[in-house]
């Protein structure tokens, strides 16, 4: 189980418990997907003993499995009752991870009733995230099928004349409809608005000789996807059929030089020296990628500073781009797992597409 996993690192830290808030840390522990707690203080106590209780407002009776549980109704102190939980697990006094996430008000009030000291939670538990098993492979292969699927759709839709929000709002319906959701709002770029890498759809109709950016991705069963592509409208400019082959290029190479034991900054670099040799360098204004799982942005990060040494079952994006203020811009985004060495999981096709 994740909670004696936890609690194993746990004790070998020196941290004597944790506390978890509703979000991808509560669902990654529990298996109990509490979508929005609000106001209402729910929080998973655990030690490092691997003993756990759960806090939860009276709504969720219906939903809390056979587990130990404590509810709470409204008008009653929720913090007096976590109190007591903690109490019990040994843990009111002692090194506490706490989720980074916490709401600040539920943490002042935690700290008026019992005497911890407070961590991230993050140090310890990225430890356990970073690394997926076959069924979290497994999940995150069906999220990027879905949006593999939603690329081939878009192909065919009559885009010219559409706005950049249109596309969105369809882009998003198409995830729906054969997913759980969108892991996050879907970005539209065309023409110049694509020097932006995370512009915000508008009111800019999509025309003739644009290249367009396209920025998406679909929830499975709690796991990410997040692809891009750039494709065109039409015979585009020339320069910008360059930076999309030196982008290309770029992002081939990252994903050749993926393989266990090698750096995350190694995979940044390859694909920085790529397109700083072609003379764009200035234009690539982020990292390479980021890790990919129950949070769409969570570790091992791709990017200068990533000191991770990869390892079998992470997954993360490889995705660089070029971005020329007043002309356009272009990125190539695909989920990667590590399996010795890379294998992609999204498979939409890589090659300009010229609409």
């Amino acid at each position: 189980m994740r909670i004696g996993k936890l609690a194993k690192l746990m004790k070998e830290r020196g941290f004597d418990g944790a506390l978890v808030s509703p979000g991808s840390n509560f669902y990654y522990l529990t298996g109990i997907r509490i979508h929005e707690a609000g106001e209402r203080p729910t929080i998973l106590a655990l030690n490092a003993d691997g003993e756990f209780h759960l806090l939860v407002p009276s709504l969720y009776e219906n939903v809390i499995g056979d587990v130990p549980v404590t509810f709470w109704r409204d008008g009653e102190n929720p913090y007096a009752k976590l109190a007591t939980i903690m109490h019990g697990l040994g843990i009111s006094d002692g090194k506490i991870l706490i989720e980074n996430t916490m709401r600040a008000d539920w943490l002042i009030e935690i700290n008026r009733t019992v005497r911890m000291r407070p961590y991230p939670l993050s140090v310890v538990i990225r430890e356990l995230r970073m690394r997926k098993d076959p069924e979290e492979i497994r999940l995150m292969e069906k999220a990027a099928k879905v949006v593999d699927e939603v690329f081939e759709e878009i192909l065919g839709w009559d885009l010219v004349g559409m706005t950049e929000r249109e596309l969105a709002l369809k882009i998003e319906l198409a995830i729906r409809e054969r997913s759980d959701g969108i892991s996050f709002e879907p970005i539209v770029a065309s023409g110049e608005n694509g020097a932006n890498p995370h512009h915000e759809p508008g009111e800019r109709k999509l025309r003739k000789g644009d290249m367009v950016i396209l920025d998406y991705g679909a929830k499975w069963k709690g796991y990410c996807s997040d692809i891009t592509r750039t494709i065109a409208l039409g015979e585009p400019d020339e320069r910008l059929v360059k930076i999309y082959e030196i982008v290309w290029e770029a992002q081939e190479r990252a994903f050749q030089a993926v393989r266990e034991g090698v750096k995350a900054k190694d995979i940044d670099g390859t694909a920085r020296r790529t397109i700083e040799e072609a003379g764009y360098g200035r234009y690539f204004t982020h990292r390479t990628g980021h890790g990919l799982g129950l949070d769409v942005h969570e570790e091992p990060y791709i990017g200068p500073e990533g000191e991770v040494a990869l390892e079998n079952g992470m997954t993360f994006t490889i995705e660089p781009g070029i971005y020329v203020p007043g002309l356009g811009g272009v990125r190539i985004e695909d989920d990667v797992v590590v399996e010795g060495r890379g294998r992609r999981l999204t498979k939409a096709e890589r090659e300009l597409i010229v609409l």
